[in-house]
């Protein structure tokens, strides 16, 4: 029961953050933006497709069972969730699934990303890594979390290739 009520508001949460997406991905359109490191998007997008069916394949054809370390890990998971809306309201309209570049915007200095570079890549390992724990799917866990260093050995590089050459992005992270 847990794990169908968990599962299903992810999903429902991350259908939500495409409609959100979407909407930001045409505002910063409308604004001159334009889409970096596109031919990974797709592959990115099946990643976390098929990592919701390995986890509901796993979980219940093997009939897995919450792990006995469920209530530290589920409270990993739900700080997770606040870390998640955080990195969403502090980019607000920048914010998206995509690589979005608008040339000559300020990089945001808030909220988590005054801490890190990328904090809603943190959230989405610890989600990734956490998420089958709480139900023992251990195959789902180390598969997706090793796919997921893969992708964003990618992604991220693209992203502050992009960042570097349209924004002051160099300026606020010389190290």
């Amino acid at each position: 029961m847990l794990f169908t009520v968990l599962i299903g508001i992810v999903i429902l949460q991350r259908l939500v953050e495409l409609v959100v997406a979407k909407r930001n991905e045409k505002w910063m359109k409308a604004q001159g933006a334009y889409e970096a490191g596109a031919s990974h998007y797709p592959f990115m997008i099946m990643l976390h497709t098929a990592f919701f069916v390995s986890l509901i394949m796993e979980v219940f054809f093997f009939e897995r069972s919450l792990s006995p370390f469920r209530v530290p890990l589920l409270i990993v998971f739900l700080l997770a969730q606040v870390a998640r809306v955080w990195c969403l309201t502090s980019l607000g309209k920048f914010w998206n699934t995509k690589i979005m570049i608008l040339p000559g915007a300020e990089v945001v200095q808030k909220g988590p990303y005054k801490l890190i570079r990328h904090p809603n890549y943190v959230i989405v390992c610890t989600e990734l890594l956490v998420l089958p724990l709480i139900f023992q799917a251990y195959f789902t866990a180390i598969v997706f979390t090793l796919l997921n260093i893969v992708i964003l050995s990618i992604r991220i590089p693209a992203e502050e290739r992009a960042l570097r050459e349209a924004t002051n992005y160099n300026q606020v992270f010389t190290k």
